[in-house]
């Protein structure tokens, strides 16, 4: 039998003890997070959940989607503890360029100083969260 390299193992172990993580990747982040509700079209659906393709909202001022994803509004809720800044960053940076969206992009360091202005909760990497 062919032994596996003890570095490869270890990786390997470790991988399956992290916790989730998407490497800010923002369609993995709106897969997993936004598209139950907003869908993978970004169409919504009317009535229920609004349309991220085509909005205004969504393209403008970037403070303003981003403090829906950090306090909630309505009926969405906040993303502030089970997202990182670097997750949340990806994730509207992916929603704002895409099904025809045109607005900039946010960095993570955008994020974070929107979250401490607004004392959102902390991102809680440490205690996994089935909330969304």
């Amino acid at each position: 039998m062919r032994r596996v390299p003890a570095t490869l193992a270890a990786l390997v172990a470790l991988s399956c003890c992290a916790l989730p993580s998407y490497g800010a990747d923002g369609k993995a982040v709106f897969q997993k997070s936004c598209a139950a509700c907003h869908q993978a079209s970004g169409k919504g659906i009317p009535g229920a959940f609004p349309a991220l393709a085509g909005s205004a909202f969504v393209q403008g001022p970037a403070q303003d989607p981003a403090t829906v994803l950090l306090k909630g509004r309505g009926g969405m809720p906040d993303f502030s503890a089970s997202l990182s800044d670097a997750d949340l960053a990806a994730v509207l940076t992916y929603v704002r360029s895409s099904w025809g969206n045109s607005a900039g992009a946010l960095t993570e360091q955008e994020v974070a100083a929107l979250r401490a202005q607004l004392q959102a909760t902390k991102f809680a990497a440490s205690q996994p969260s089935n909330k969304h």
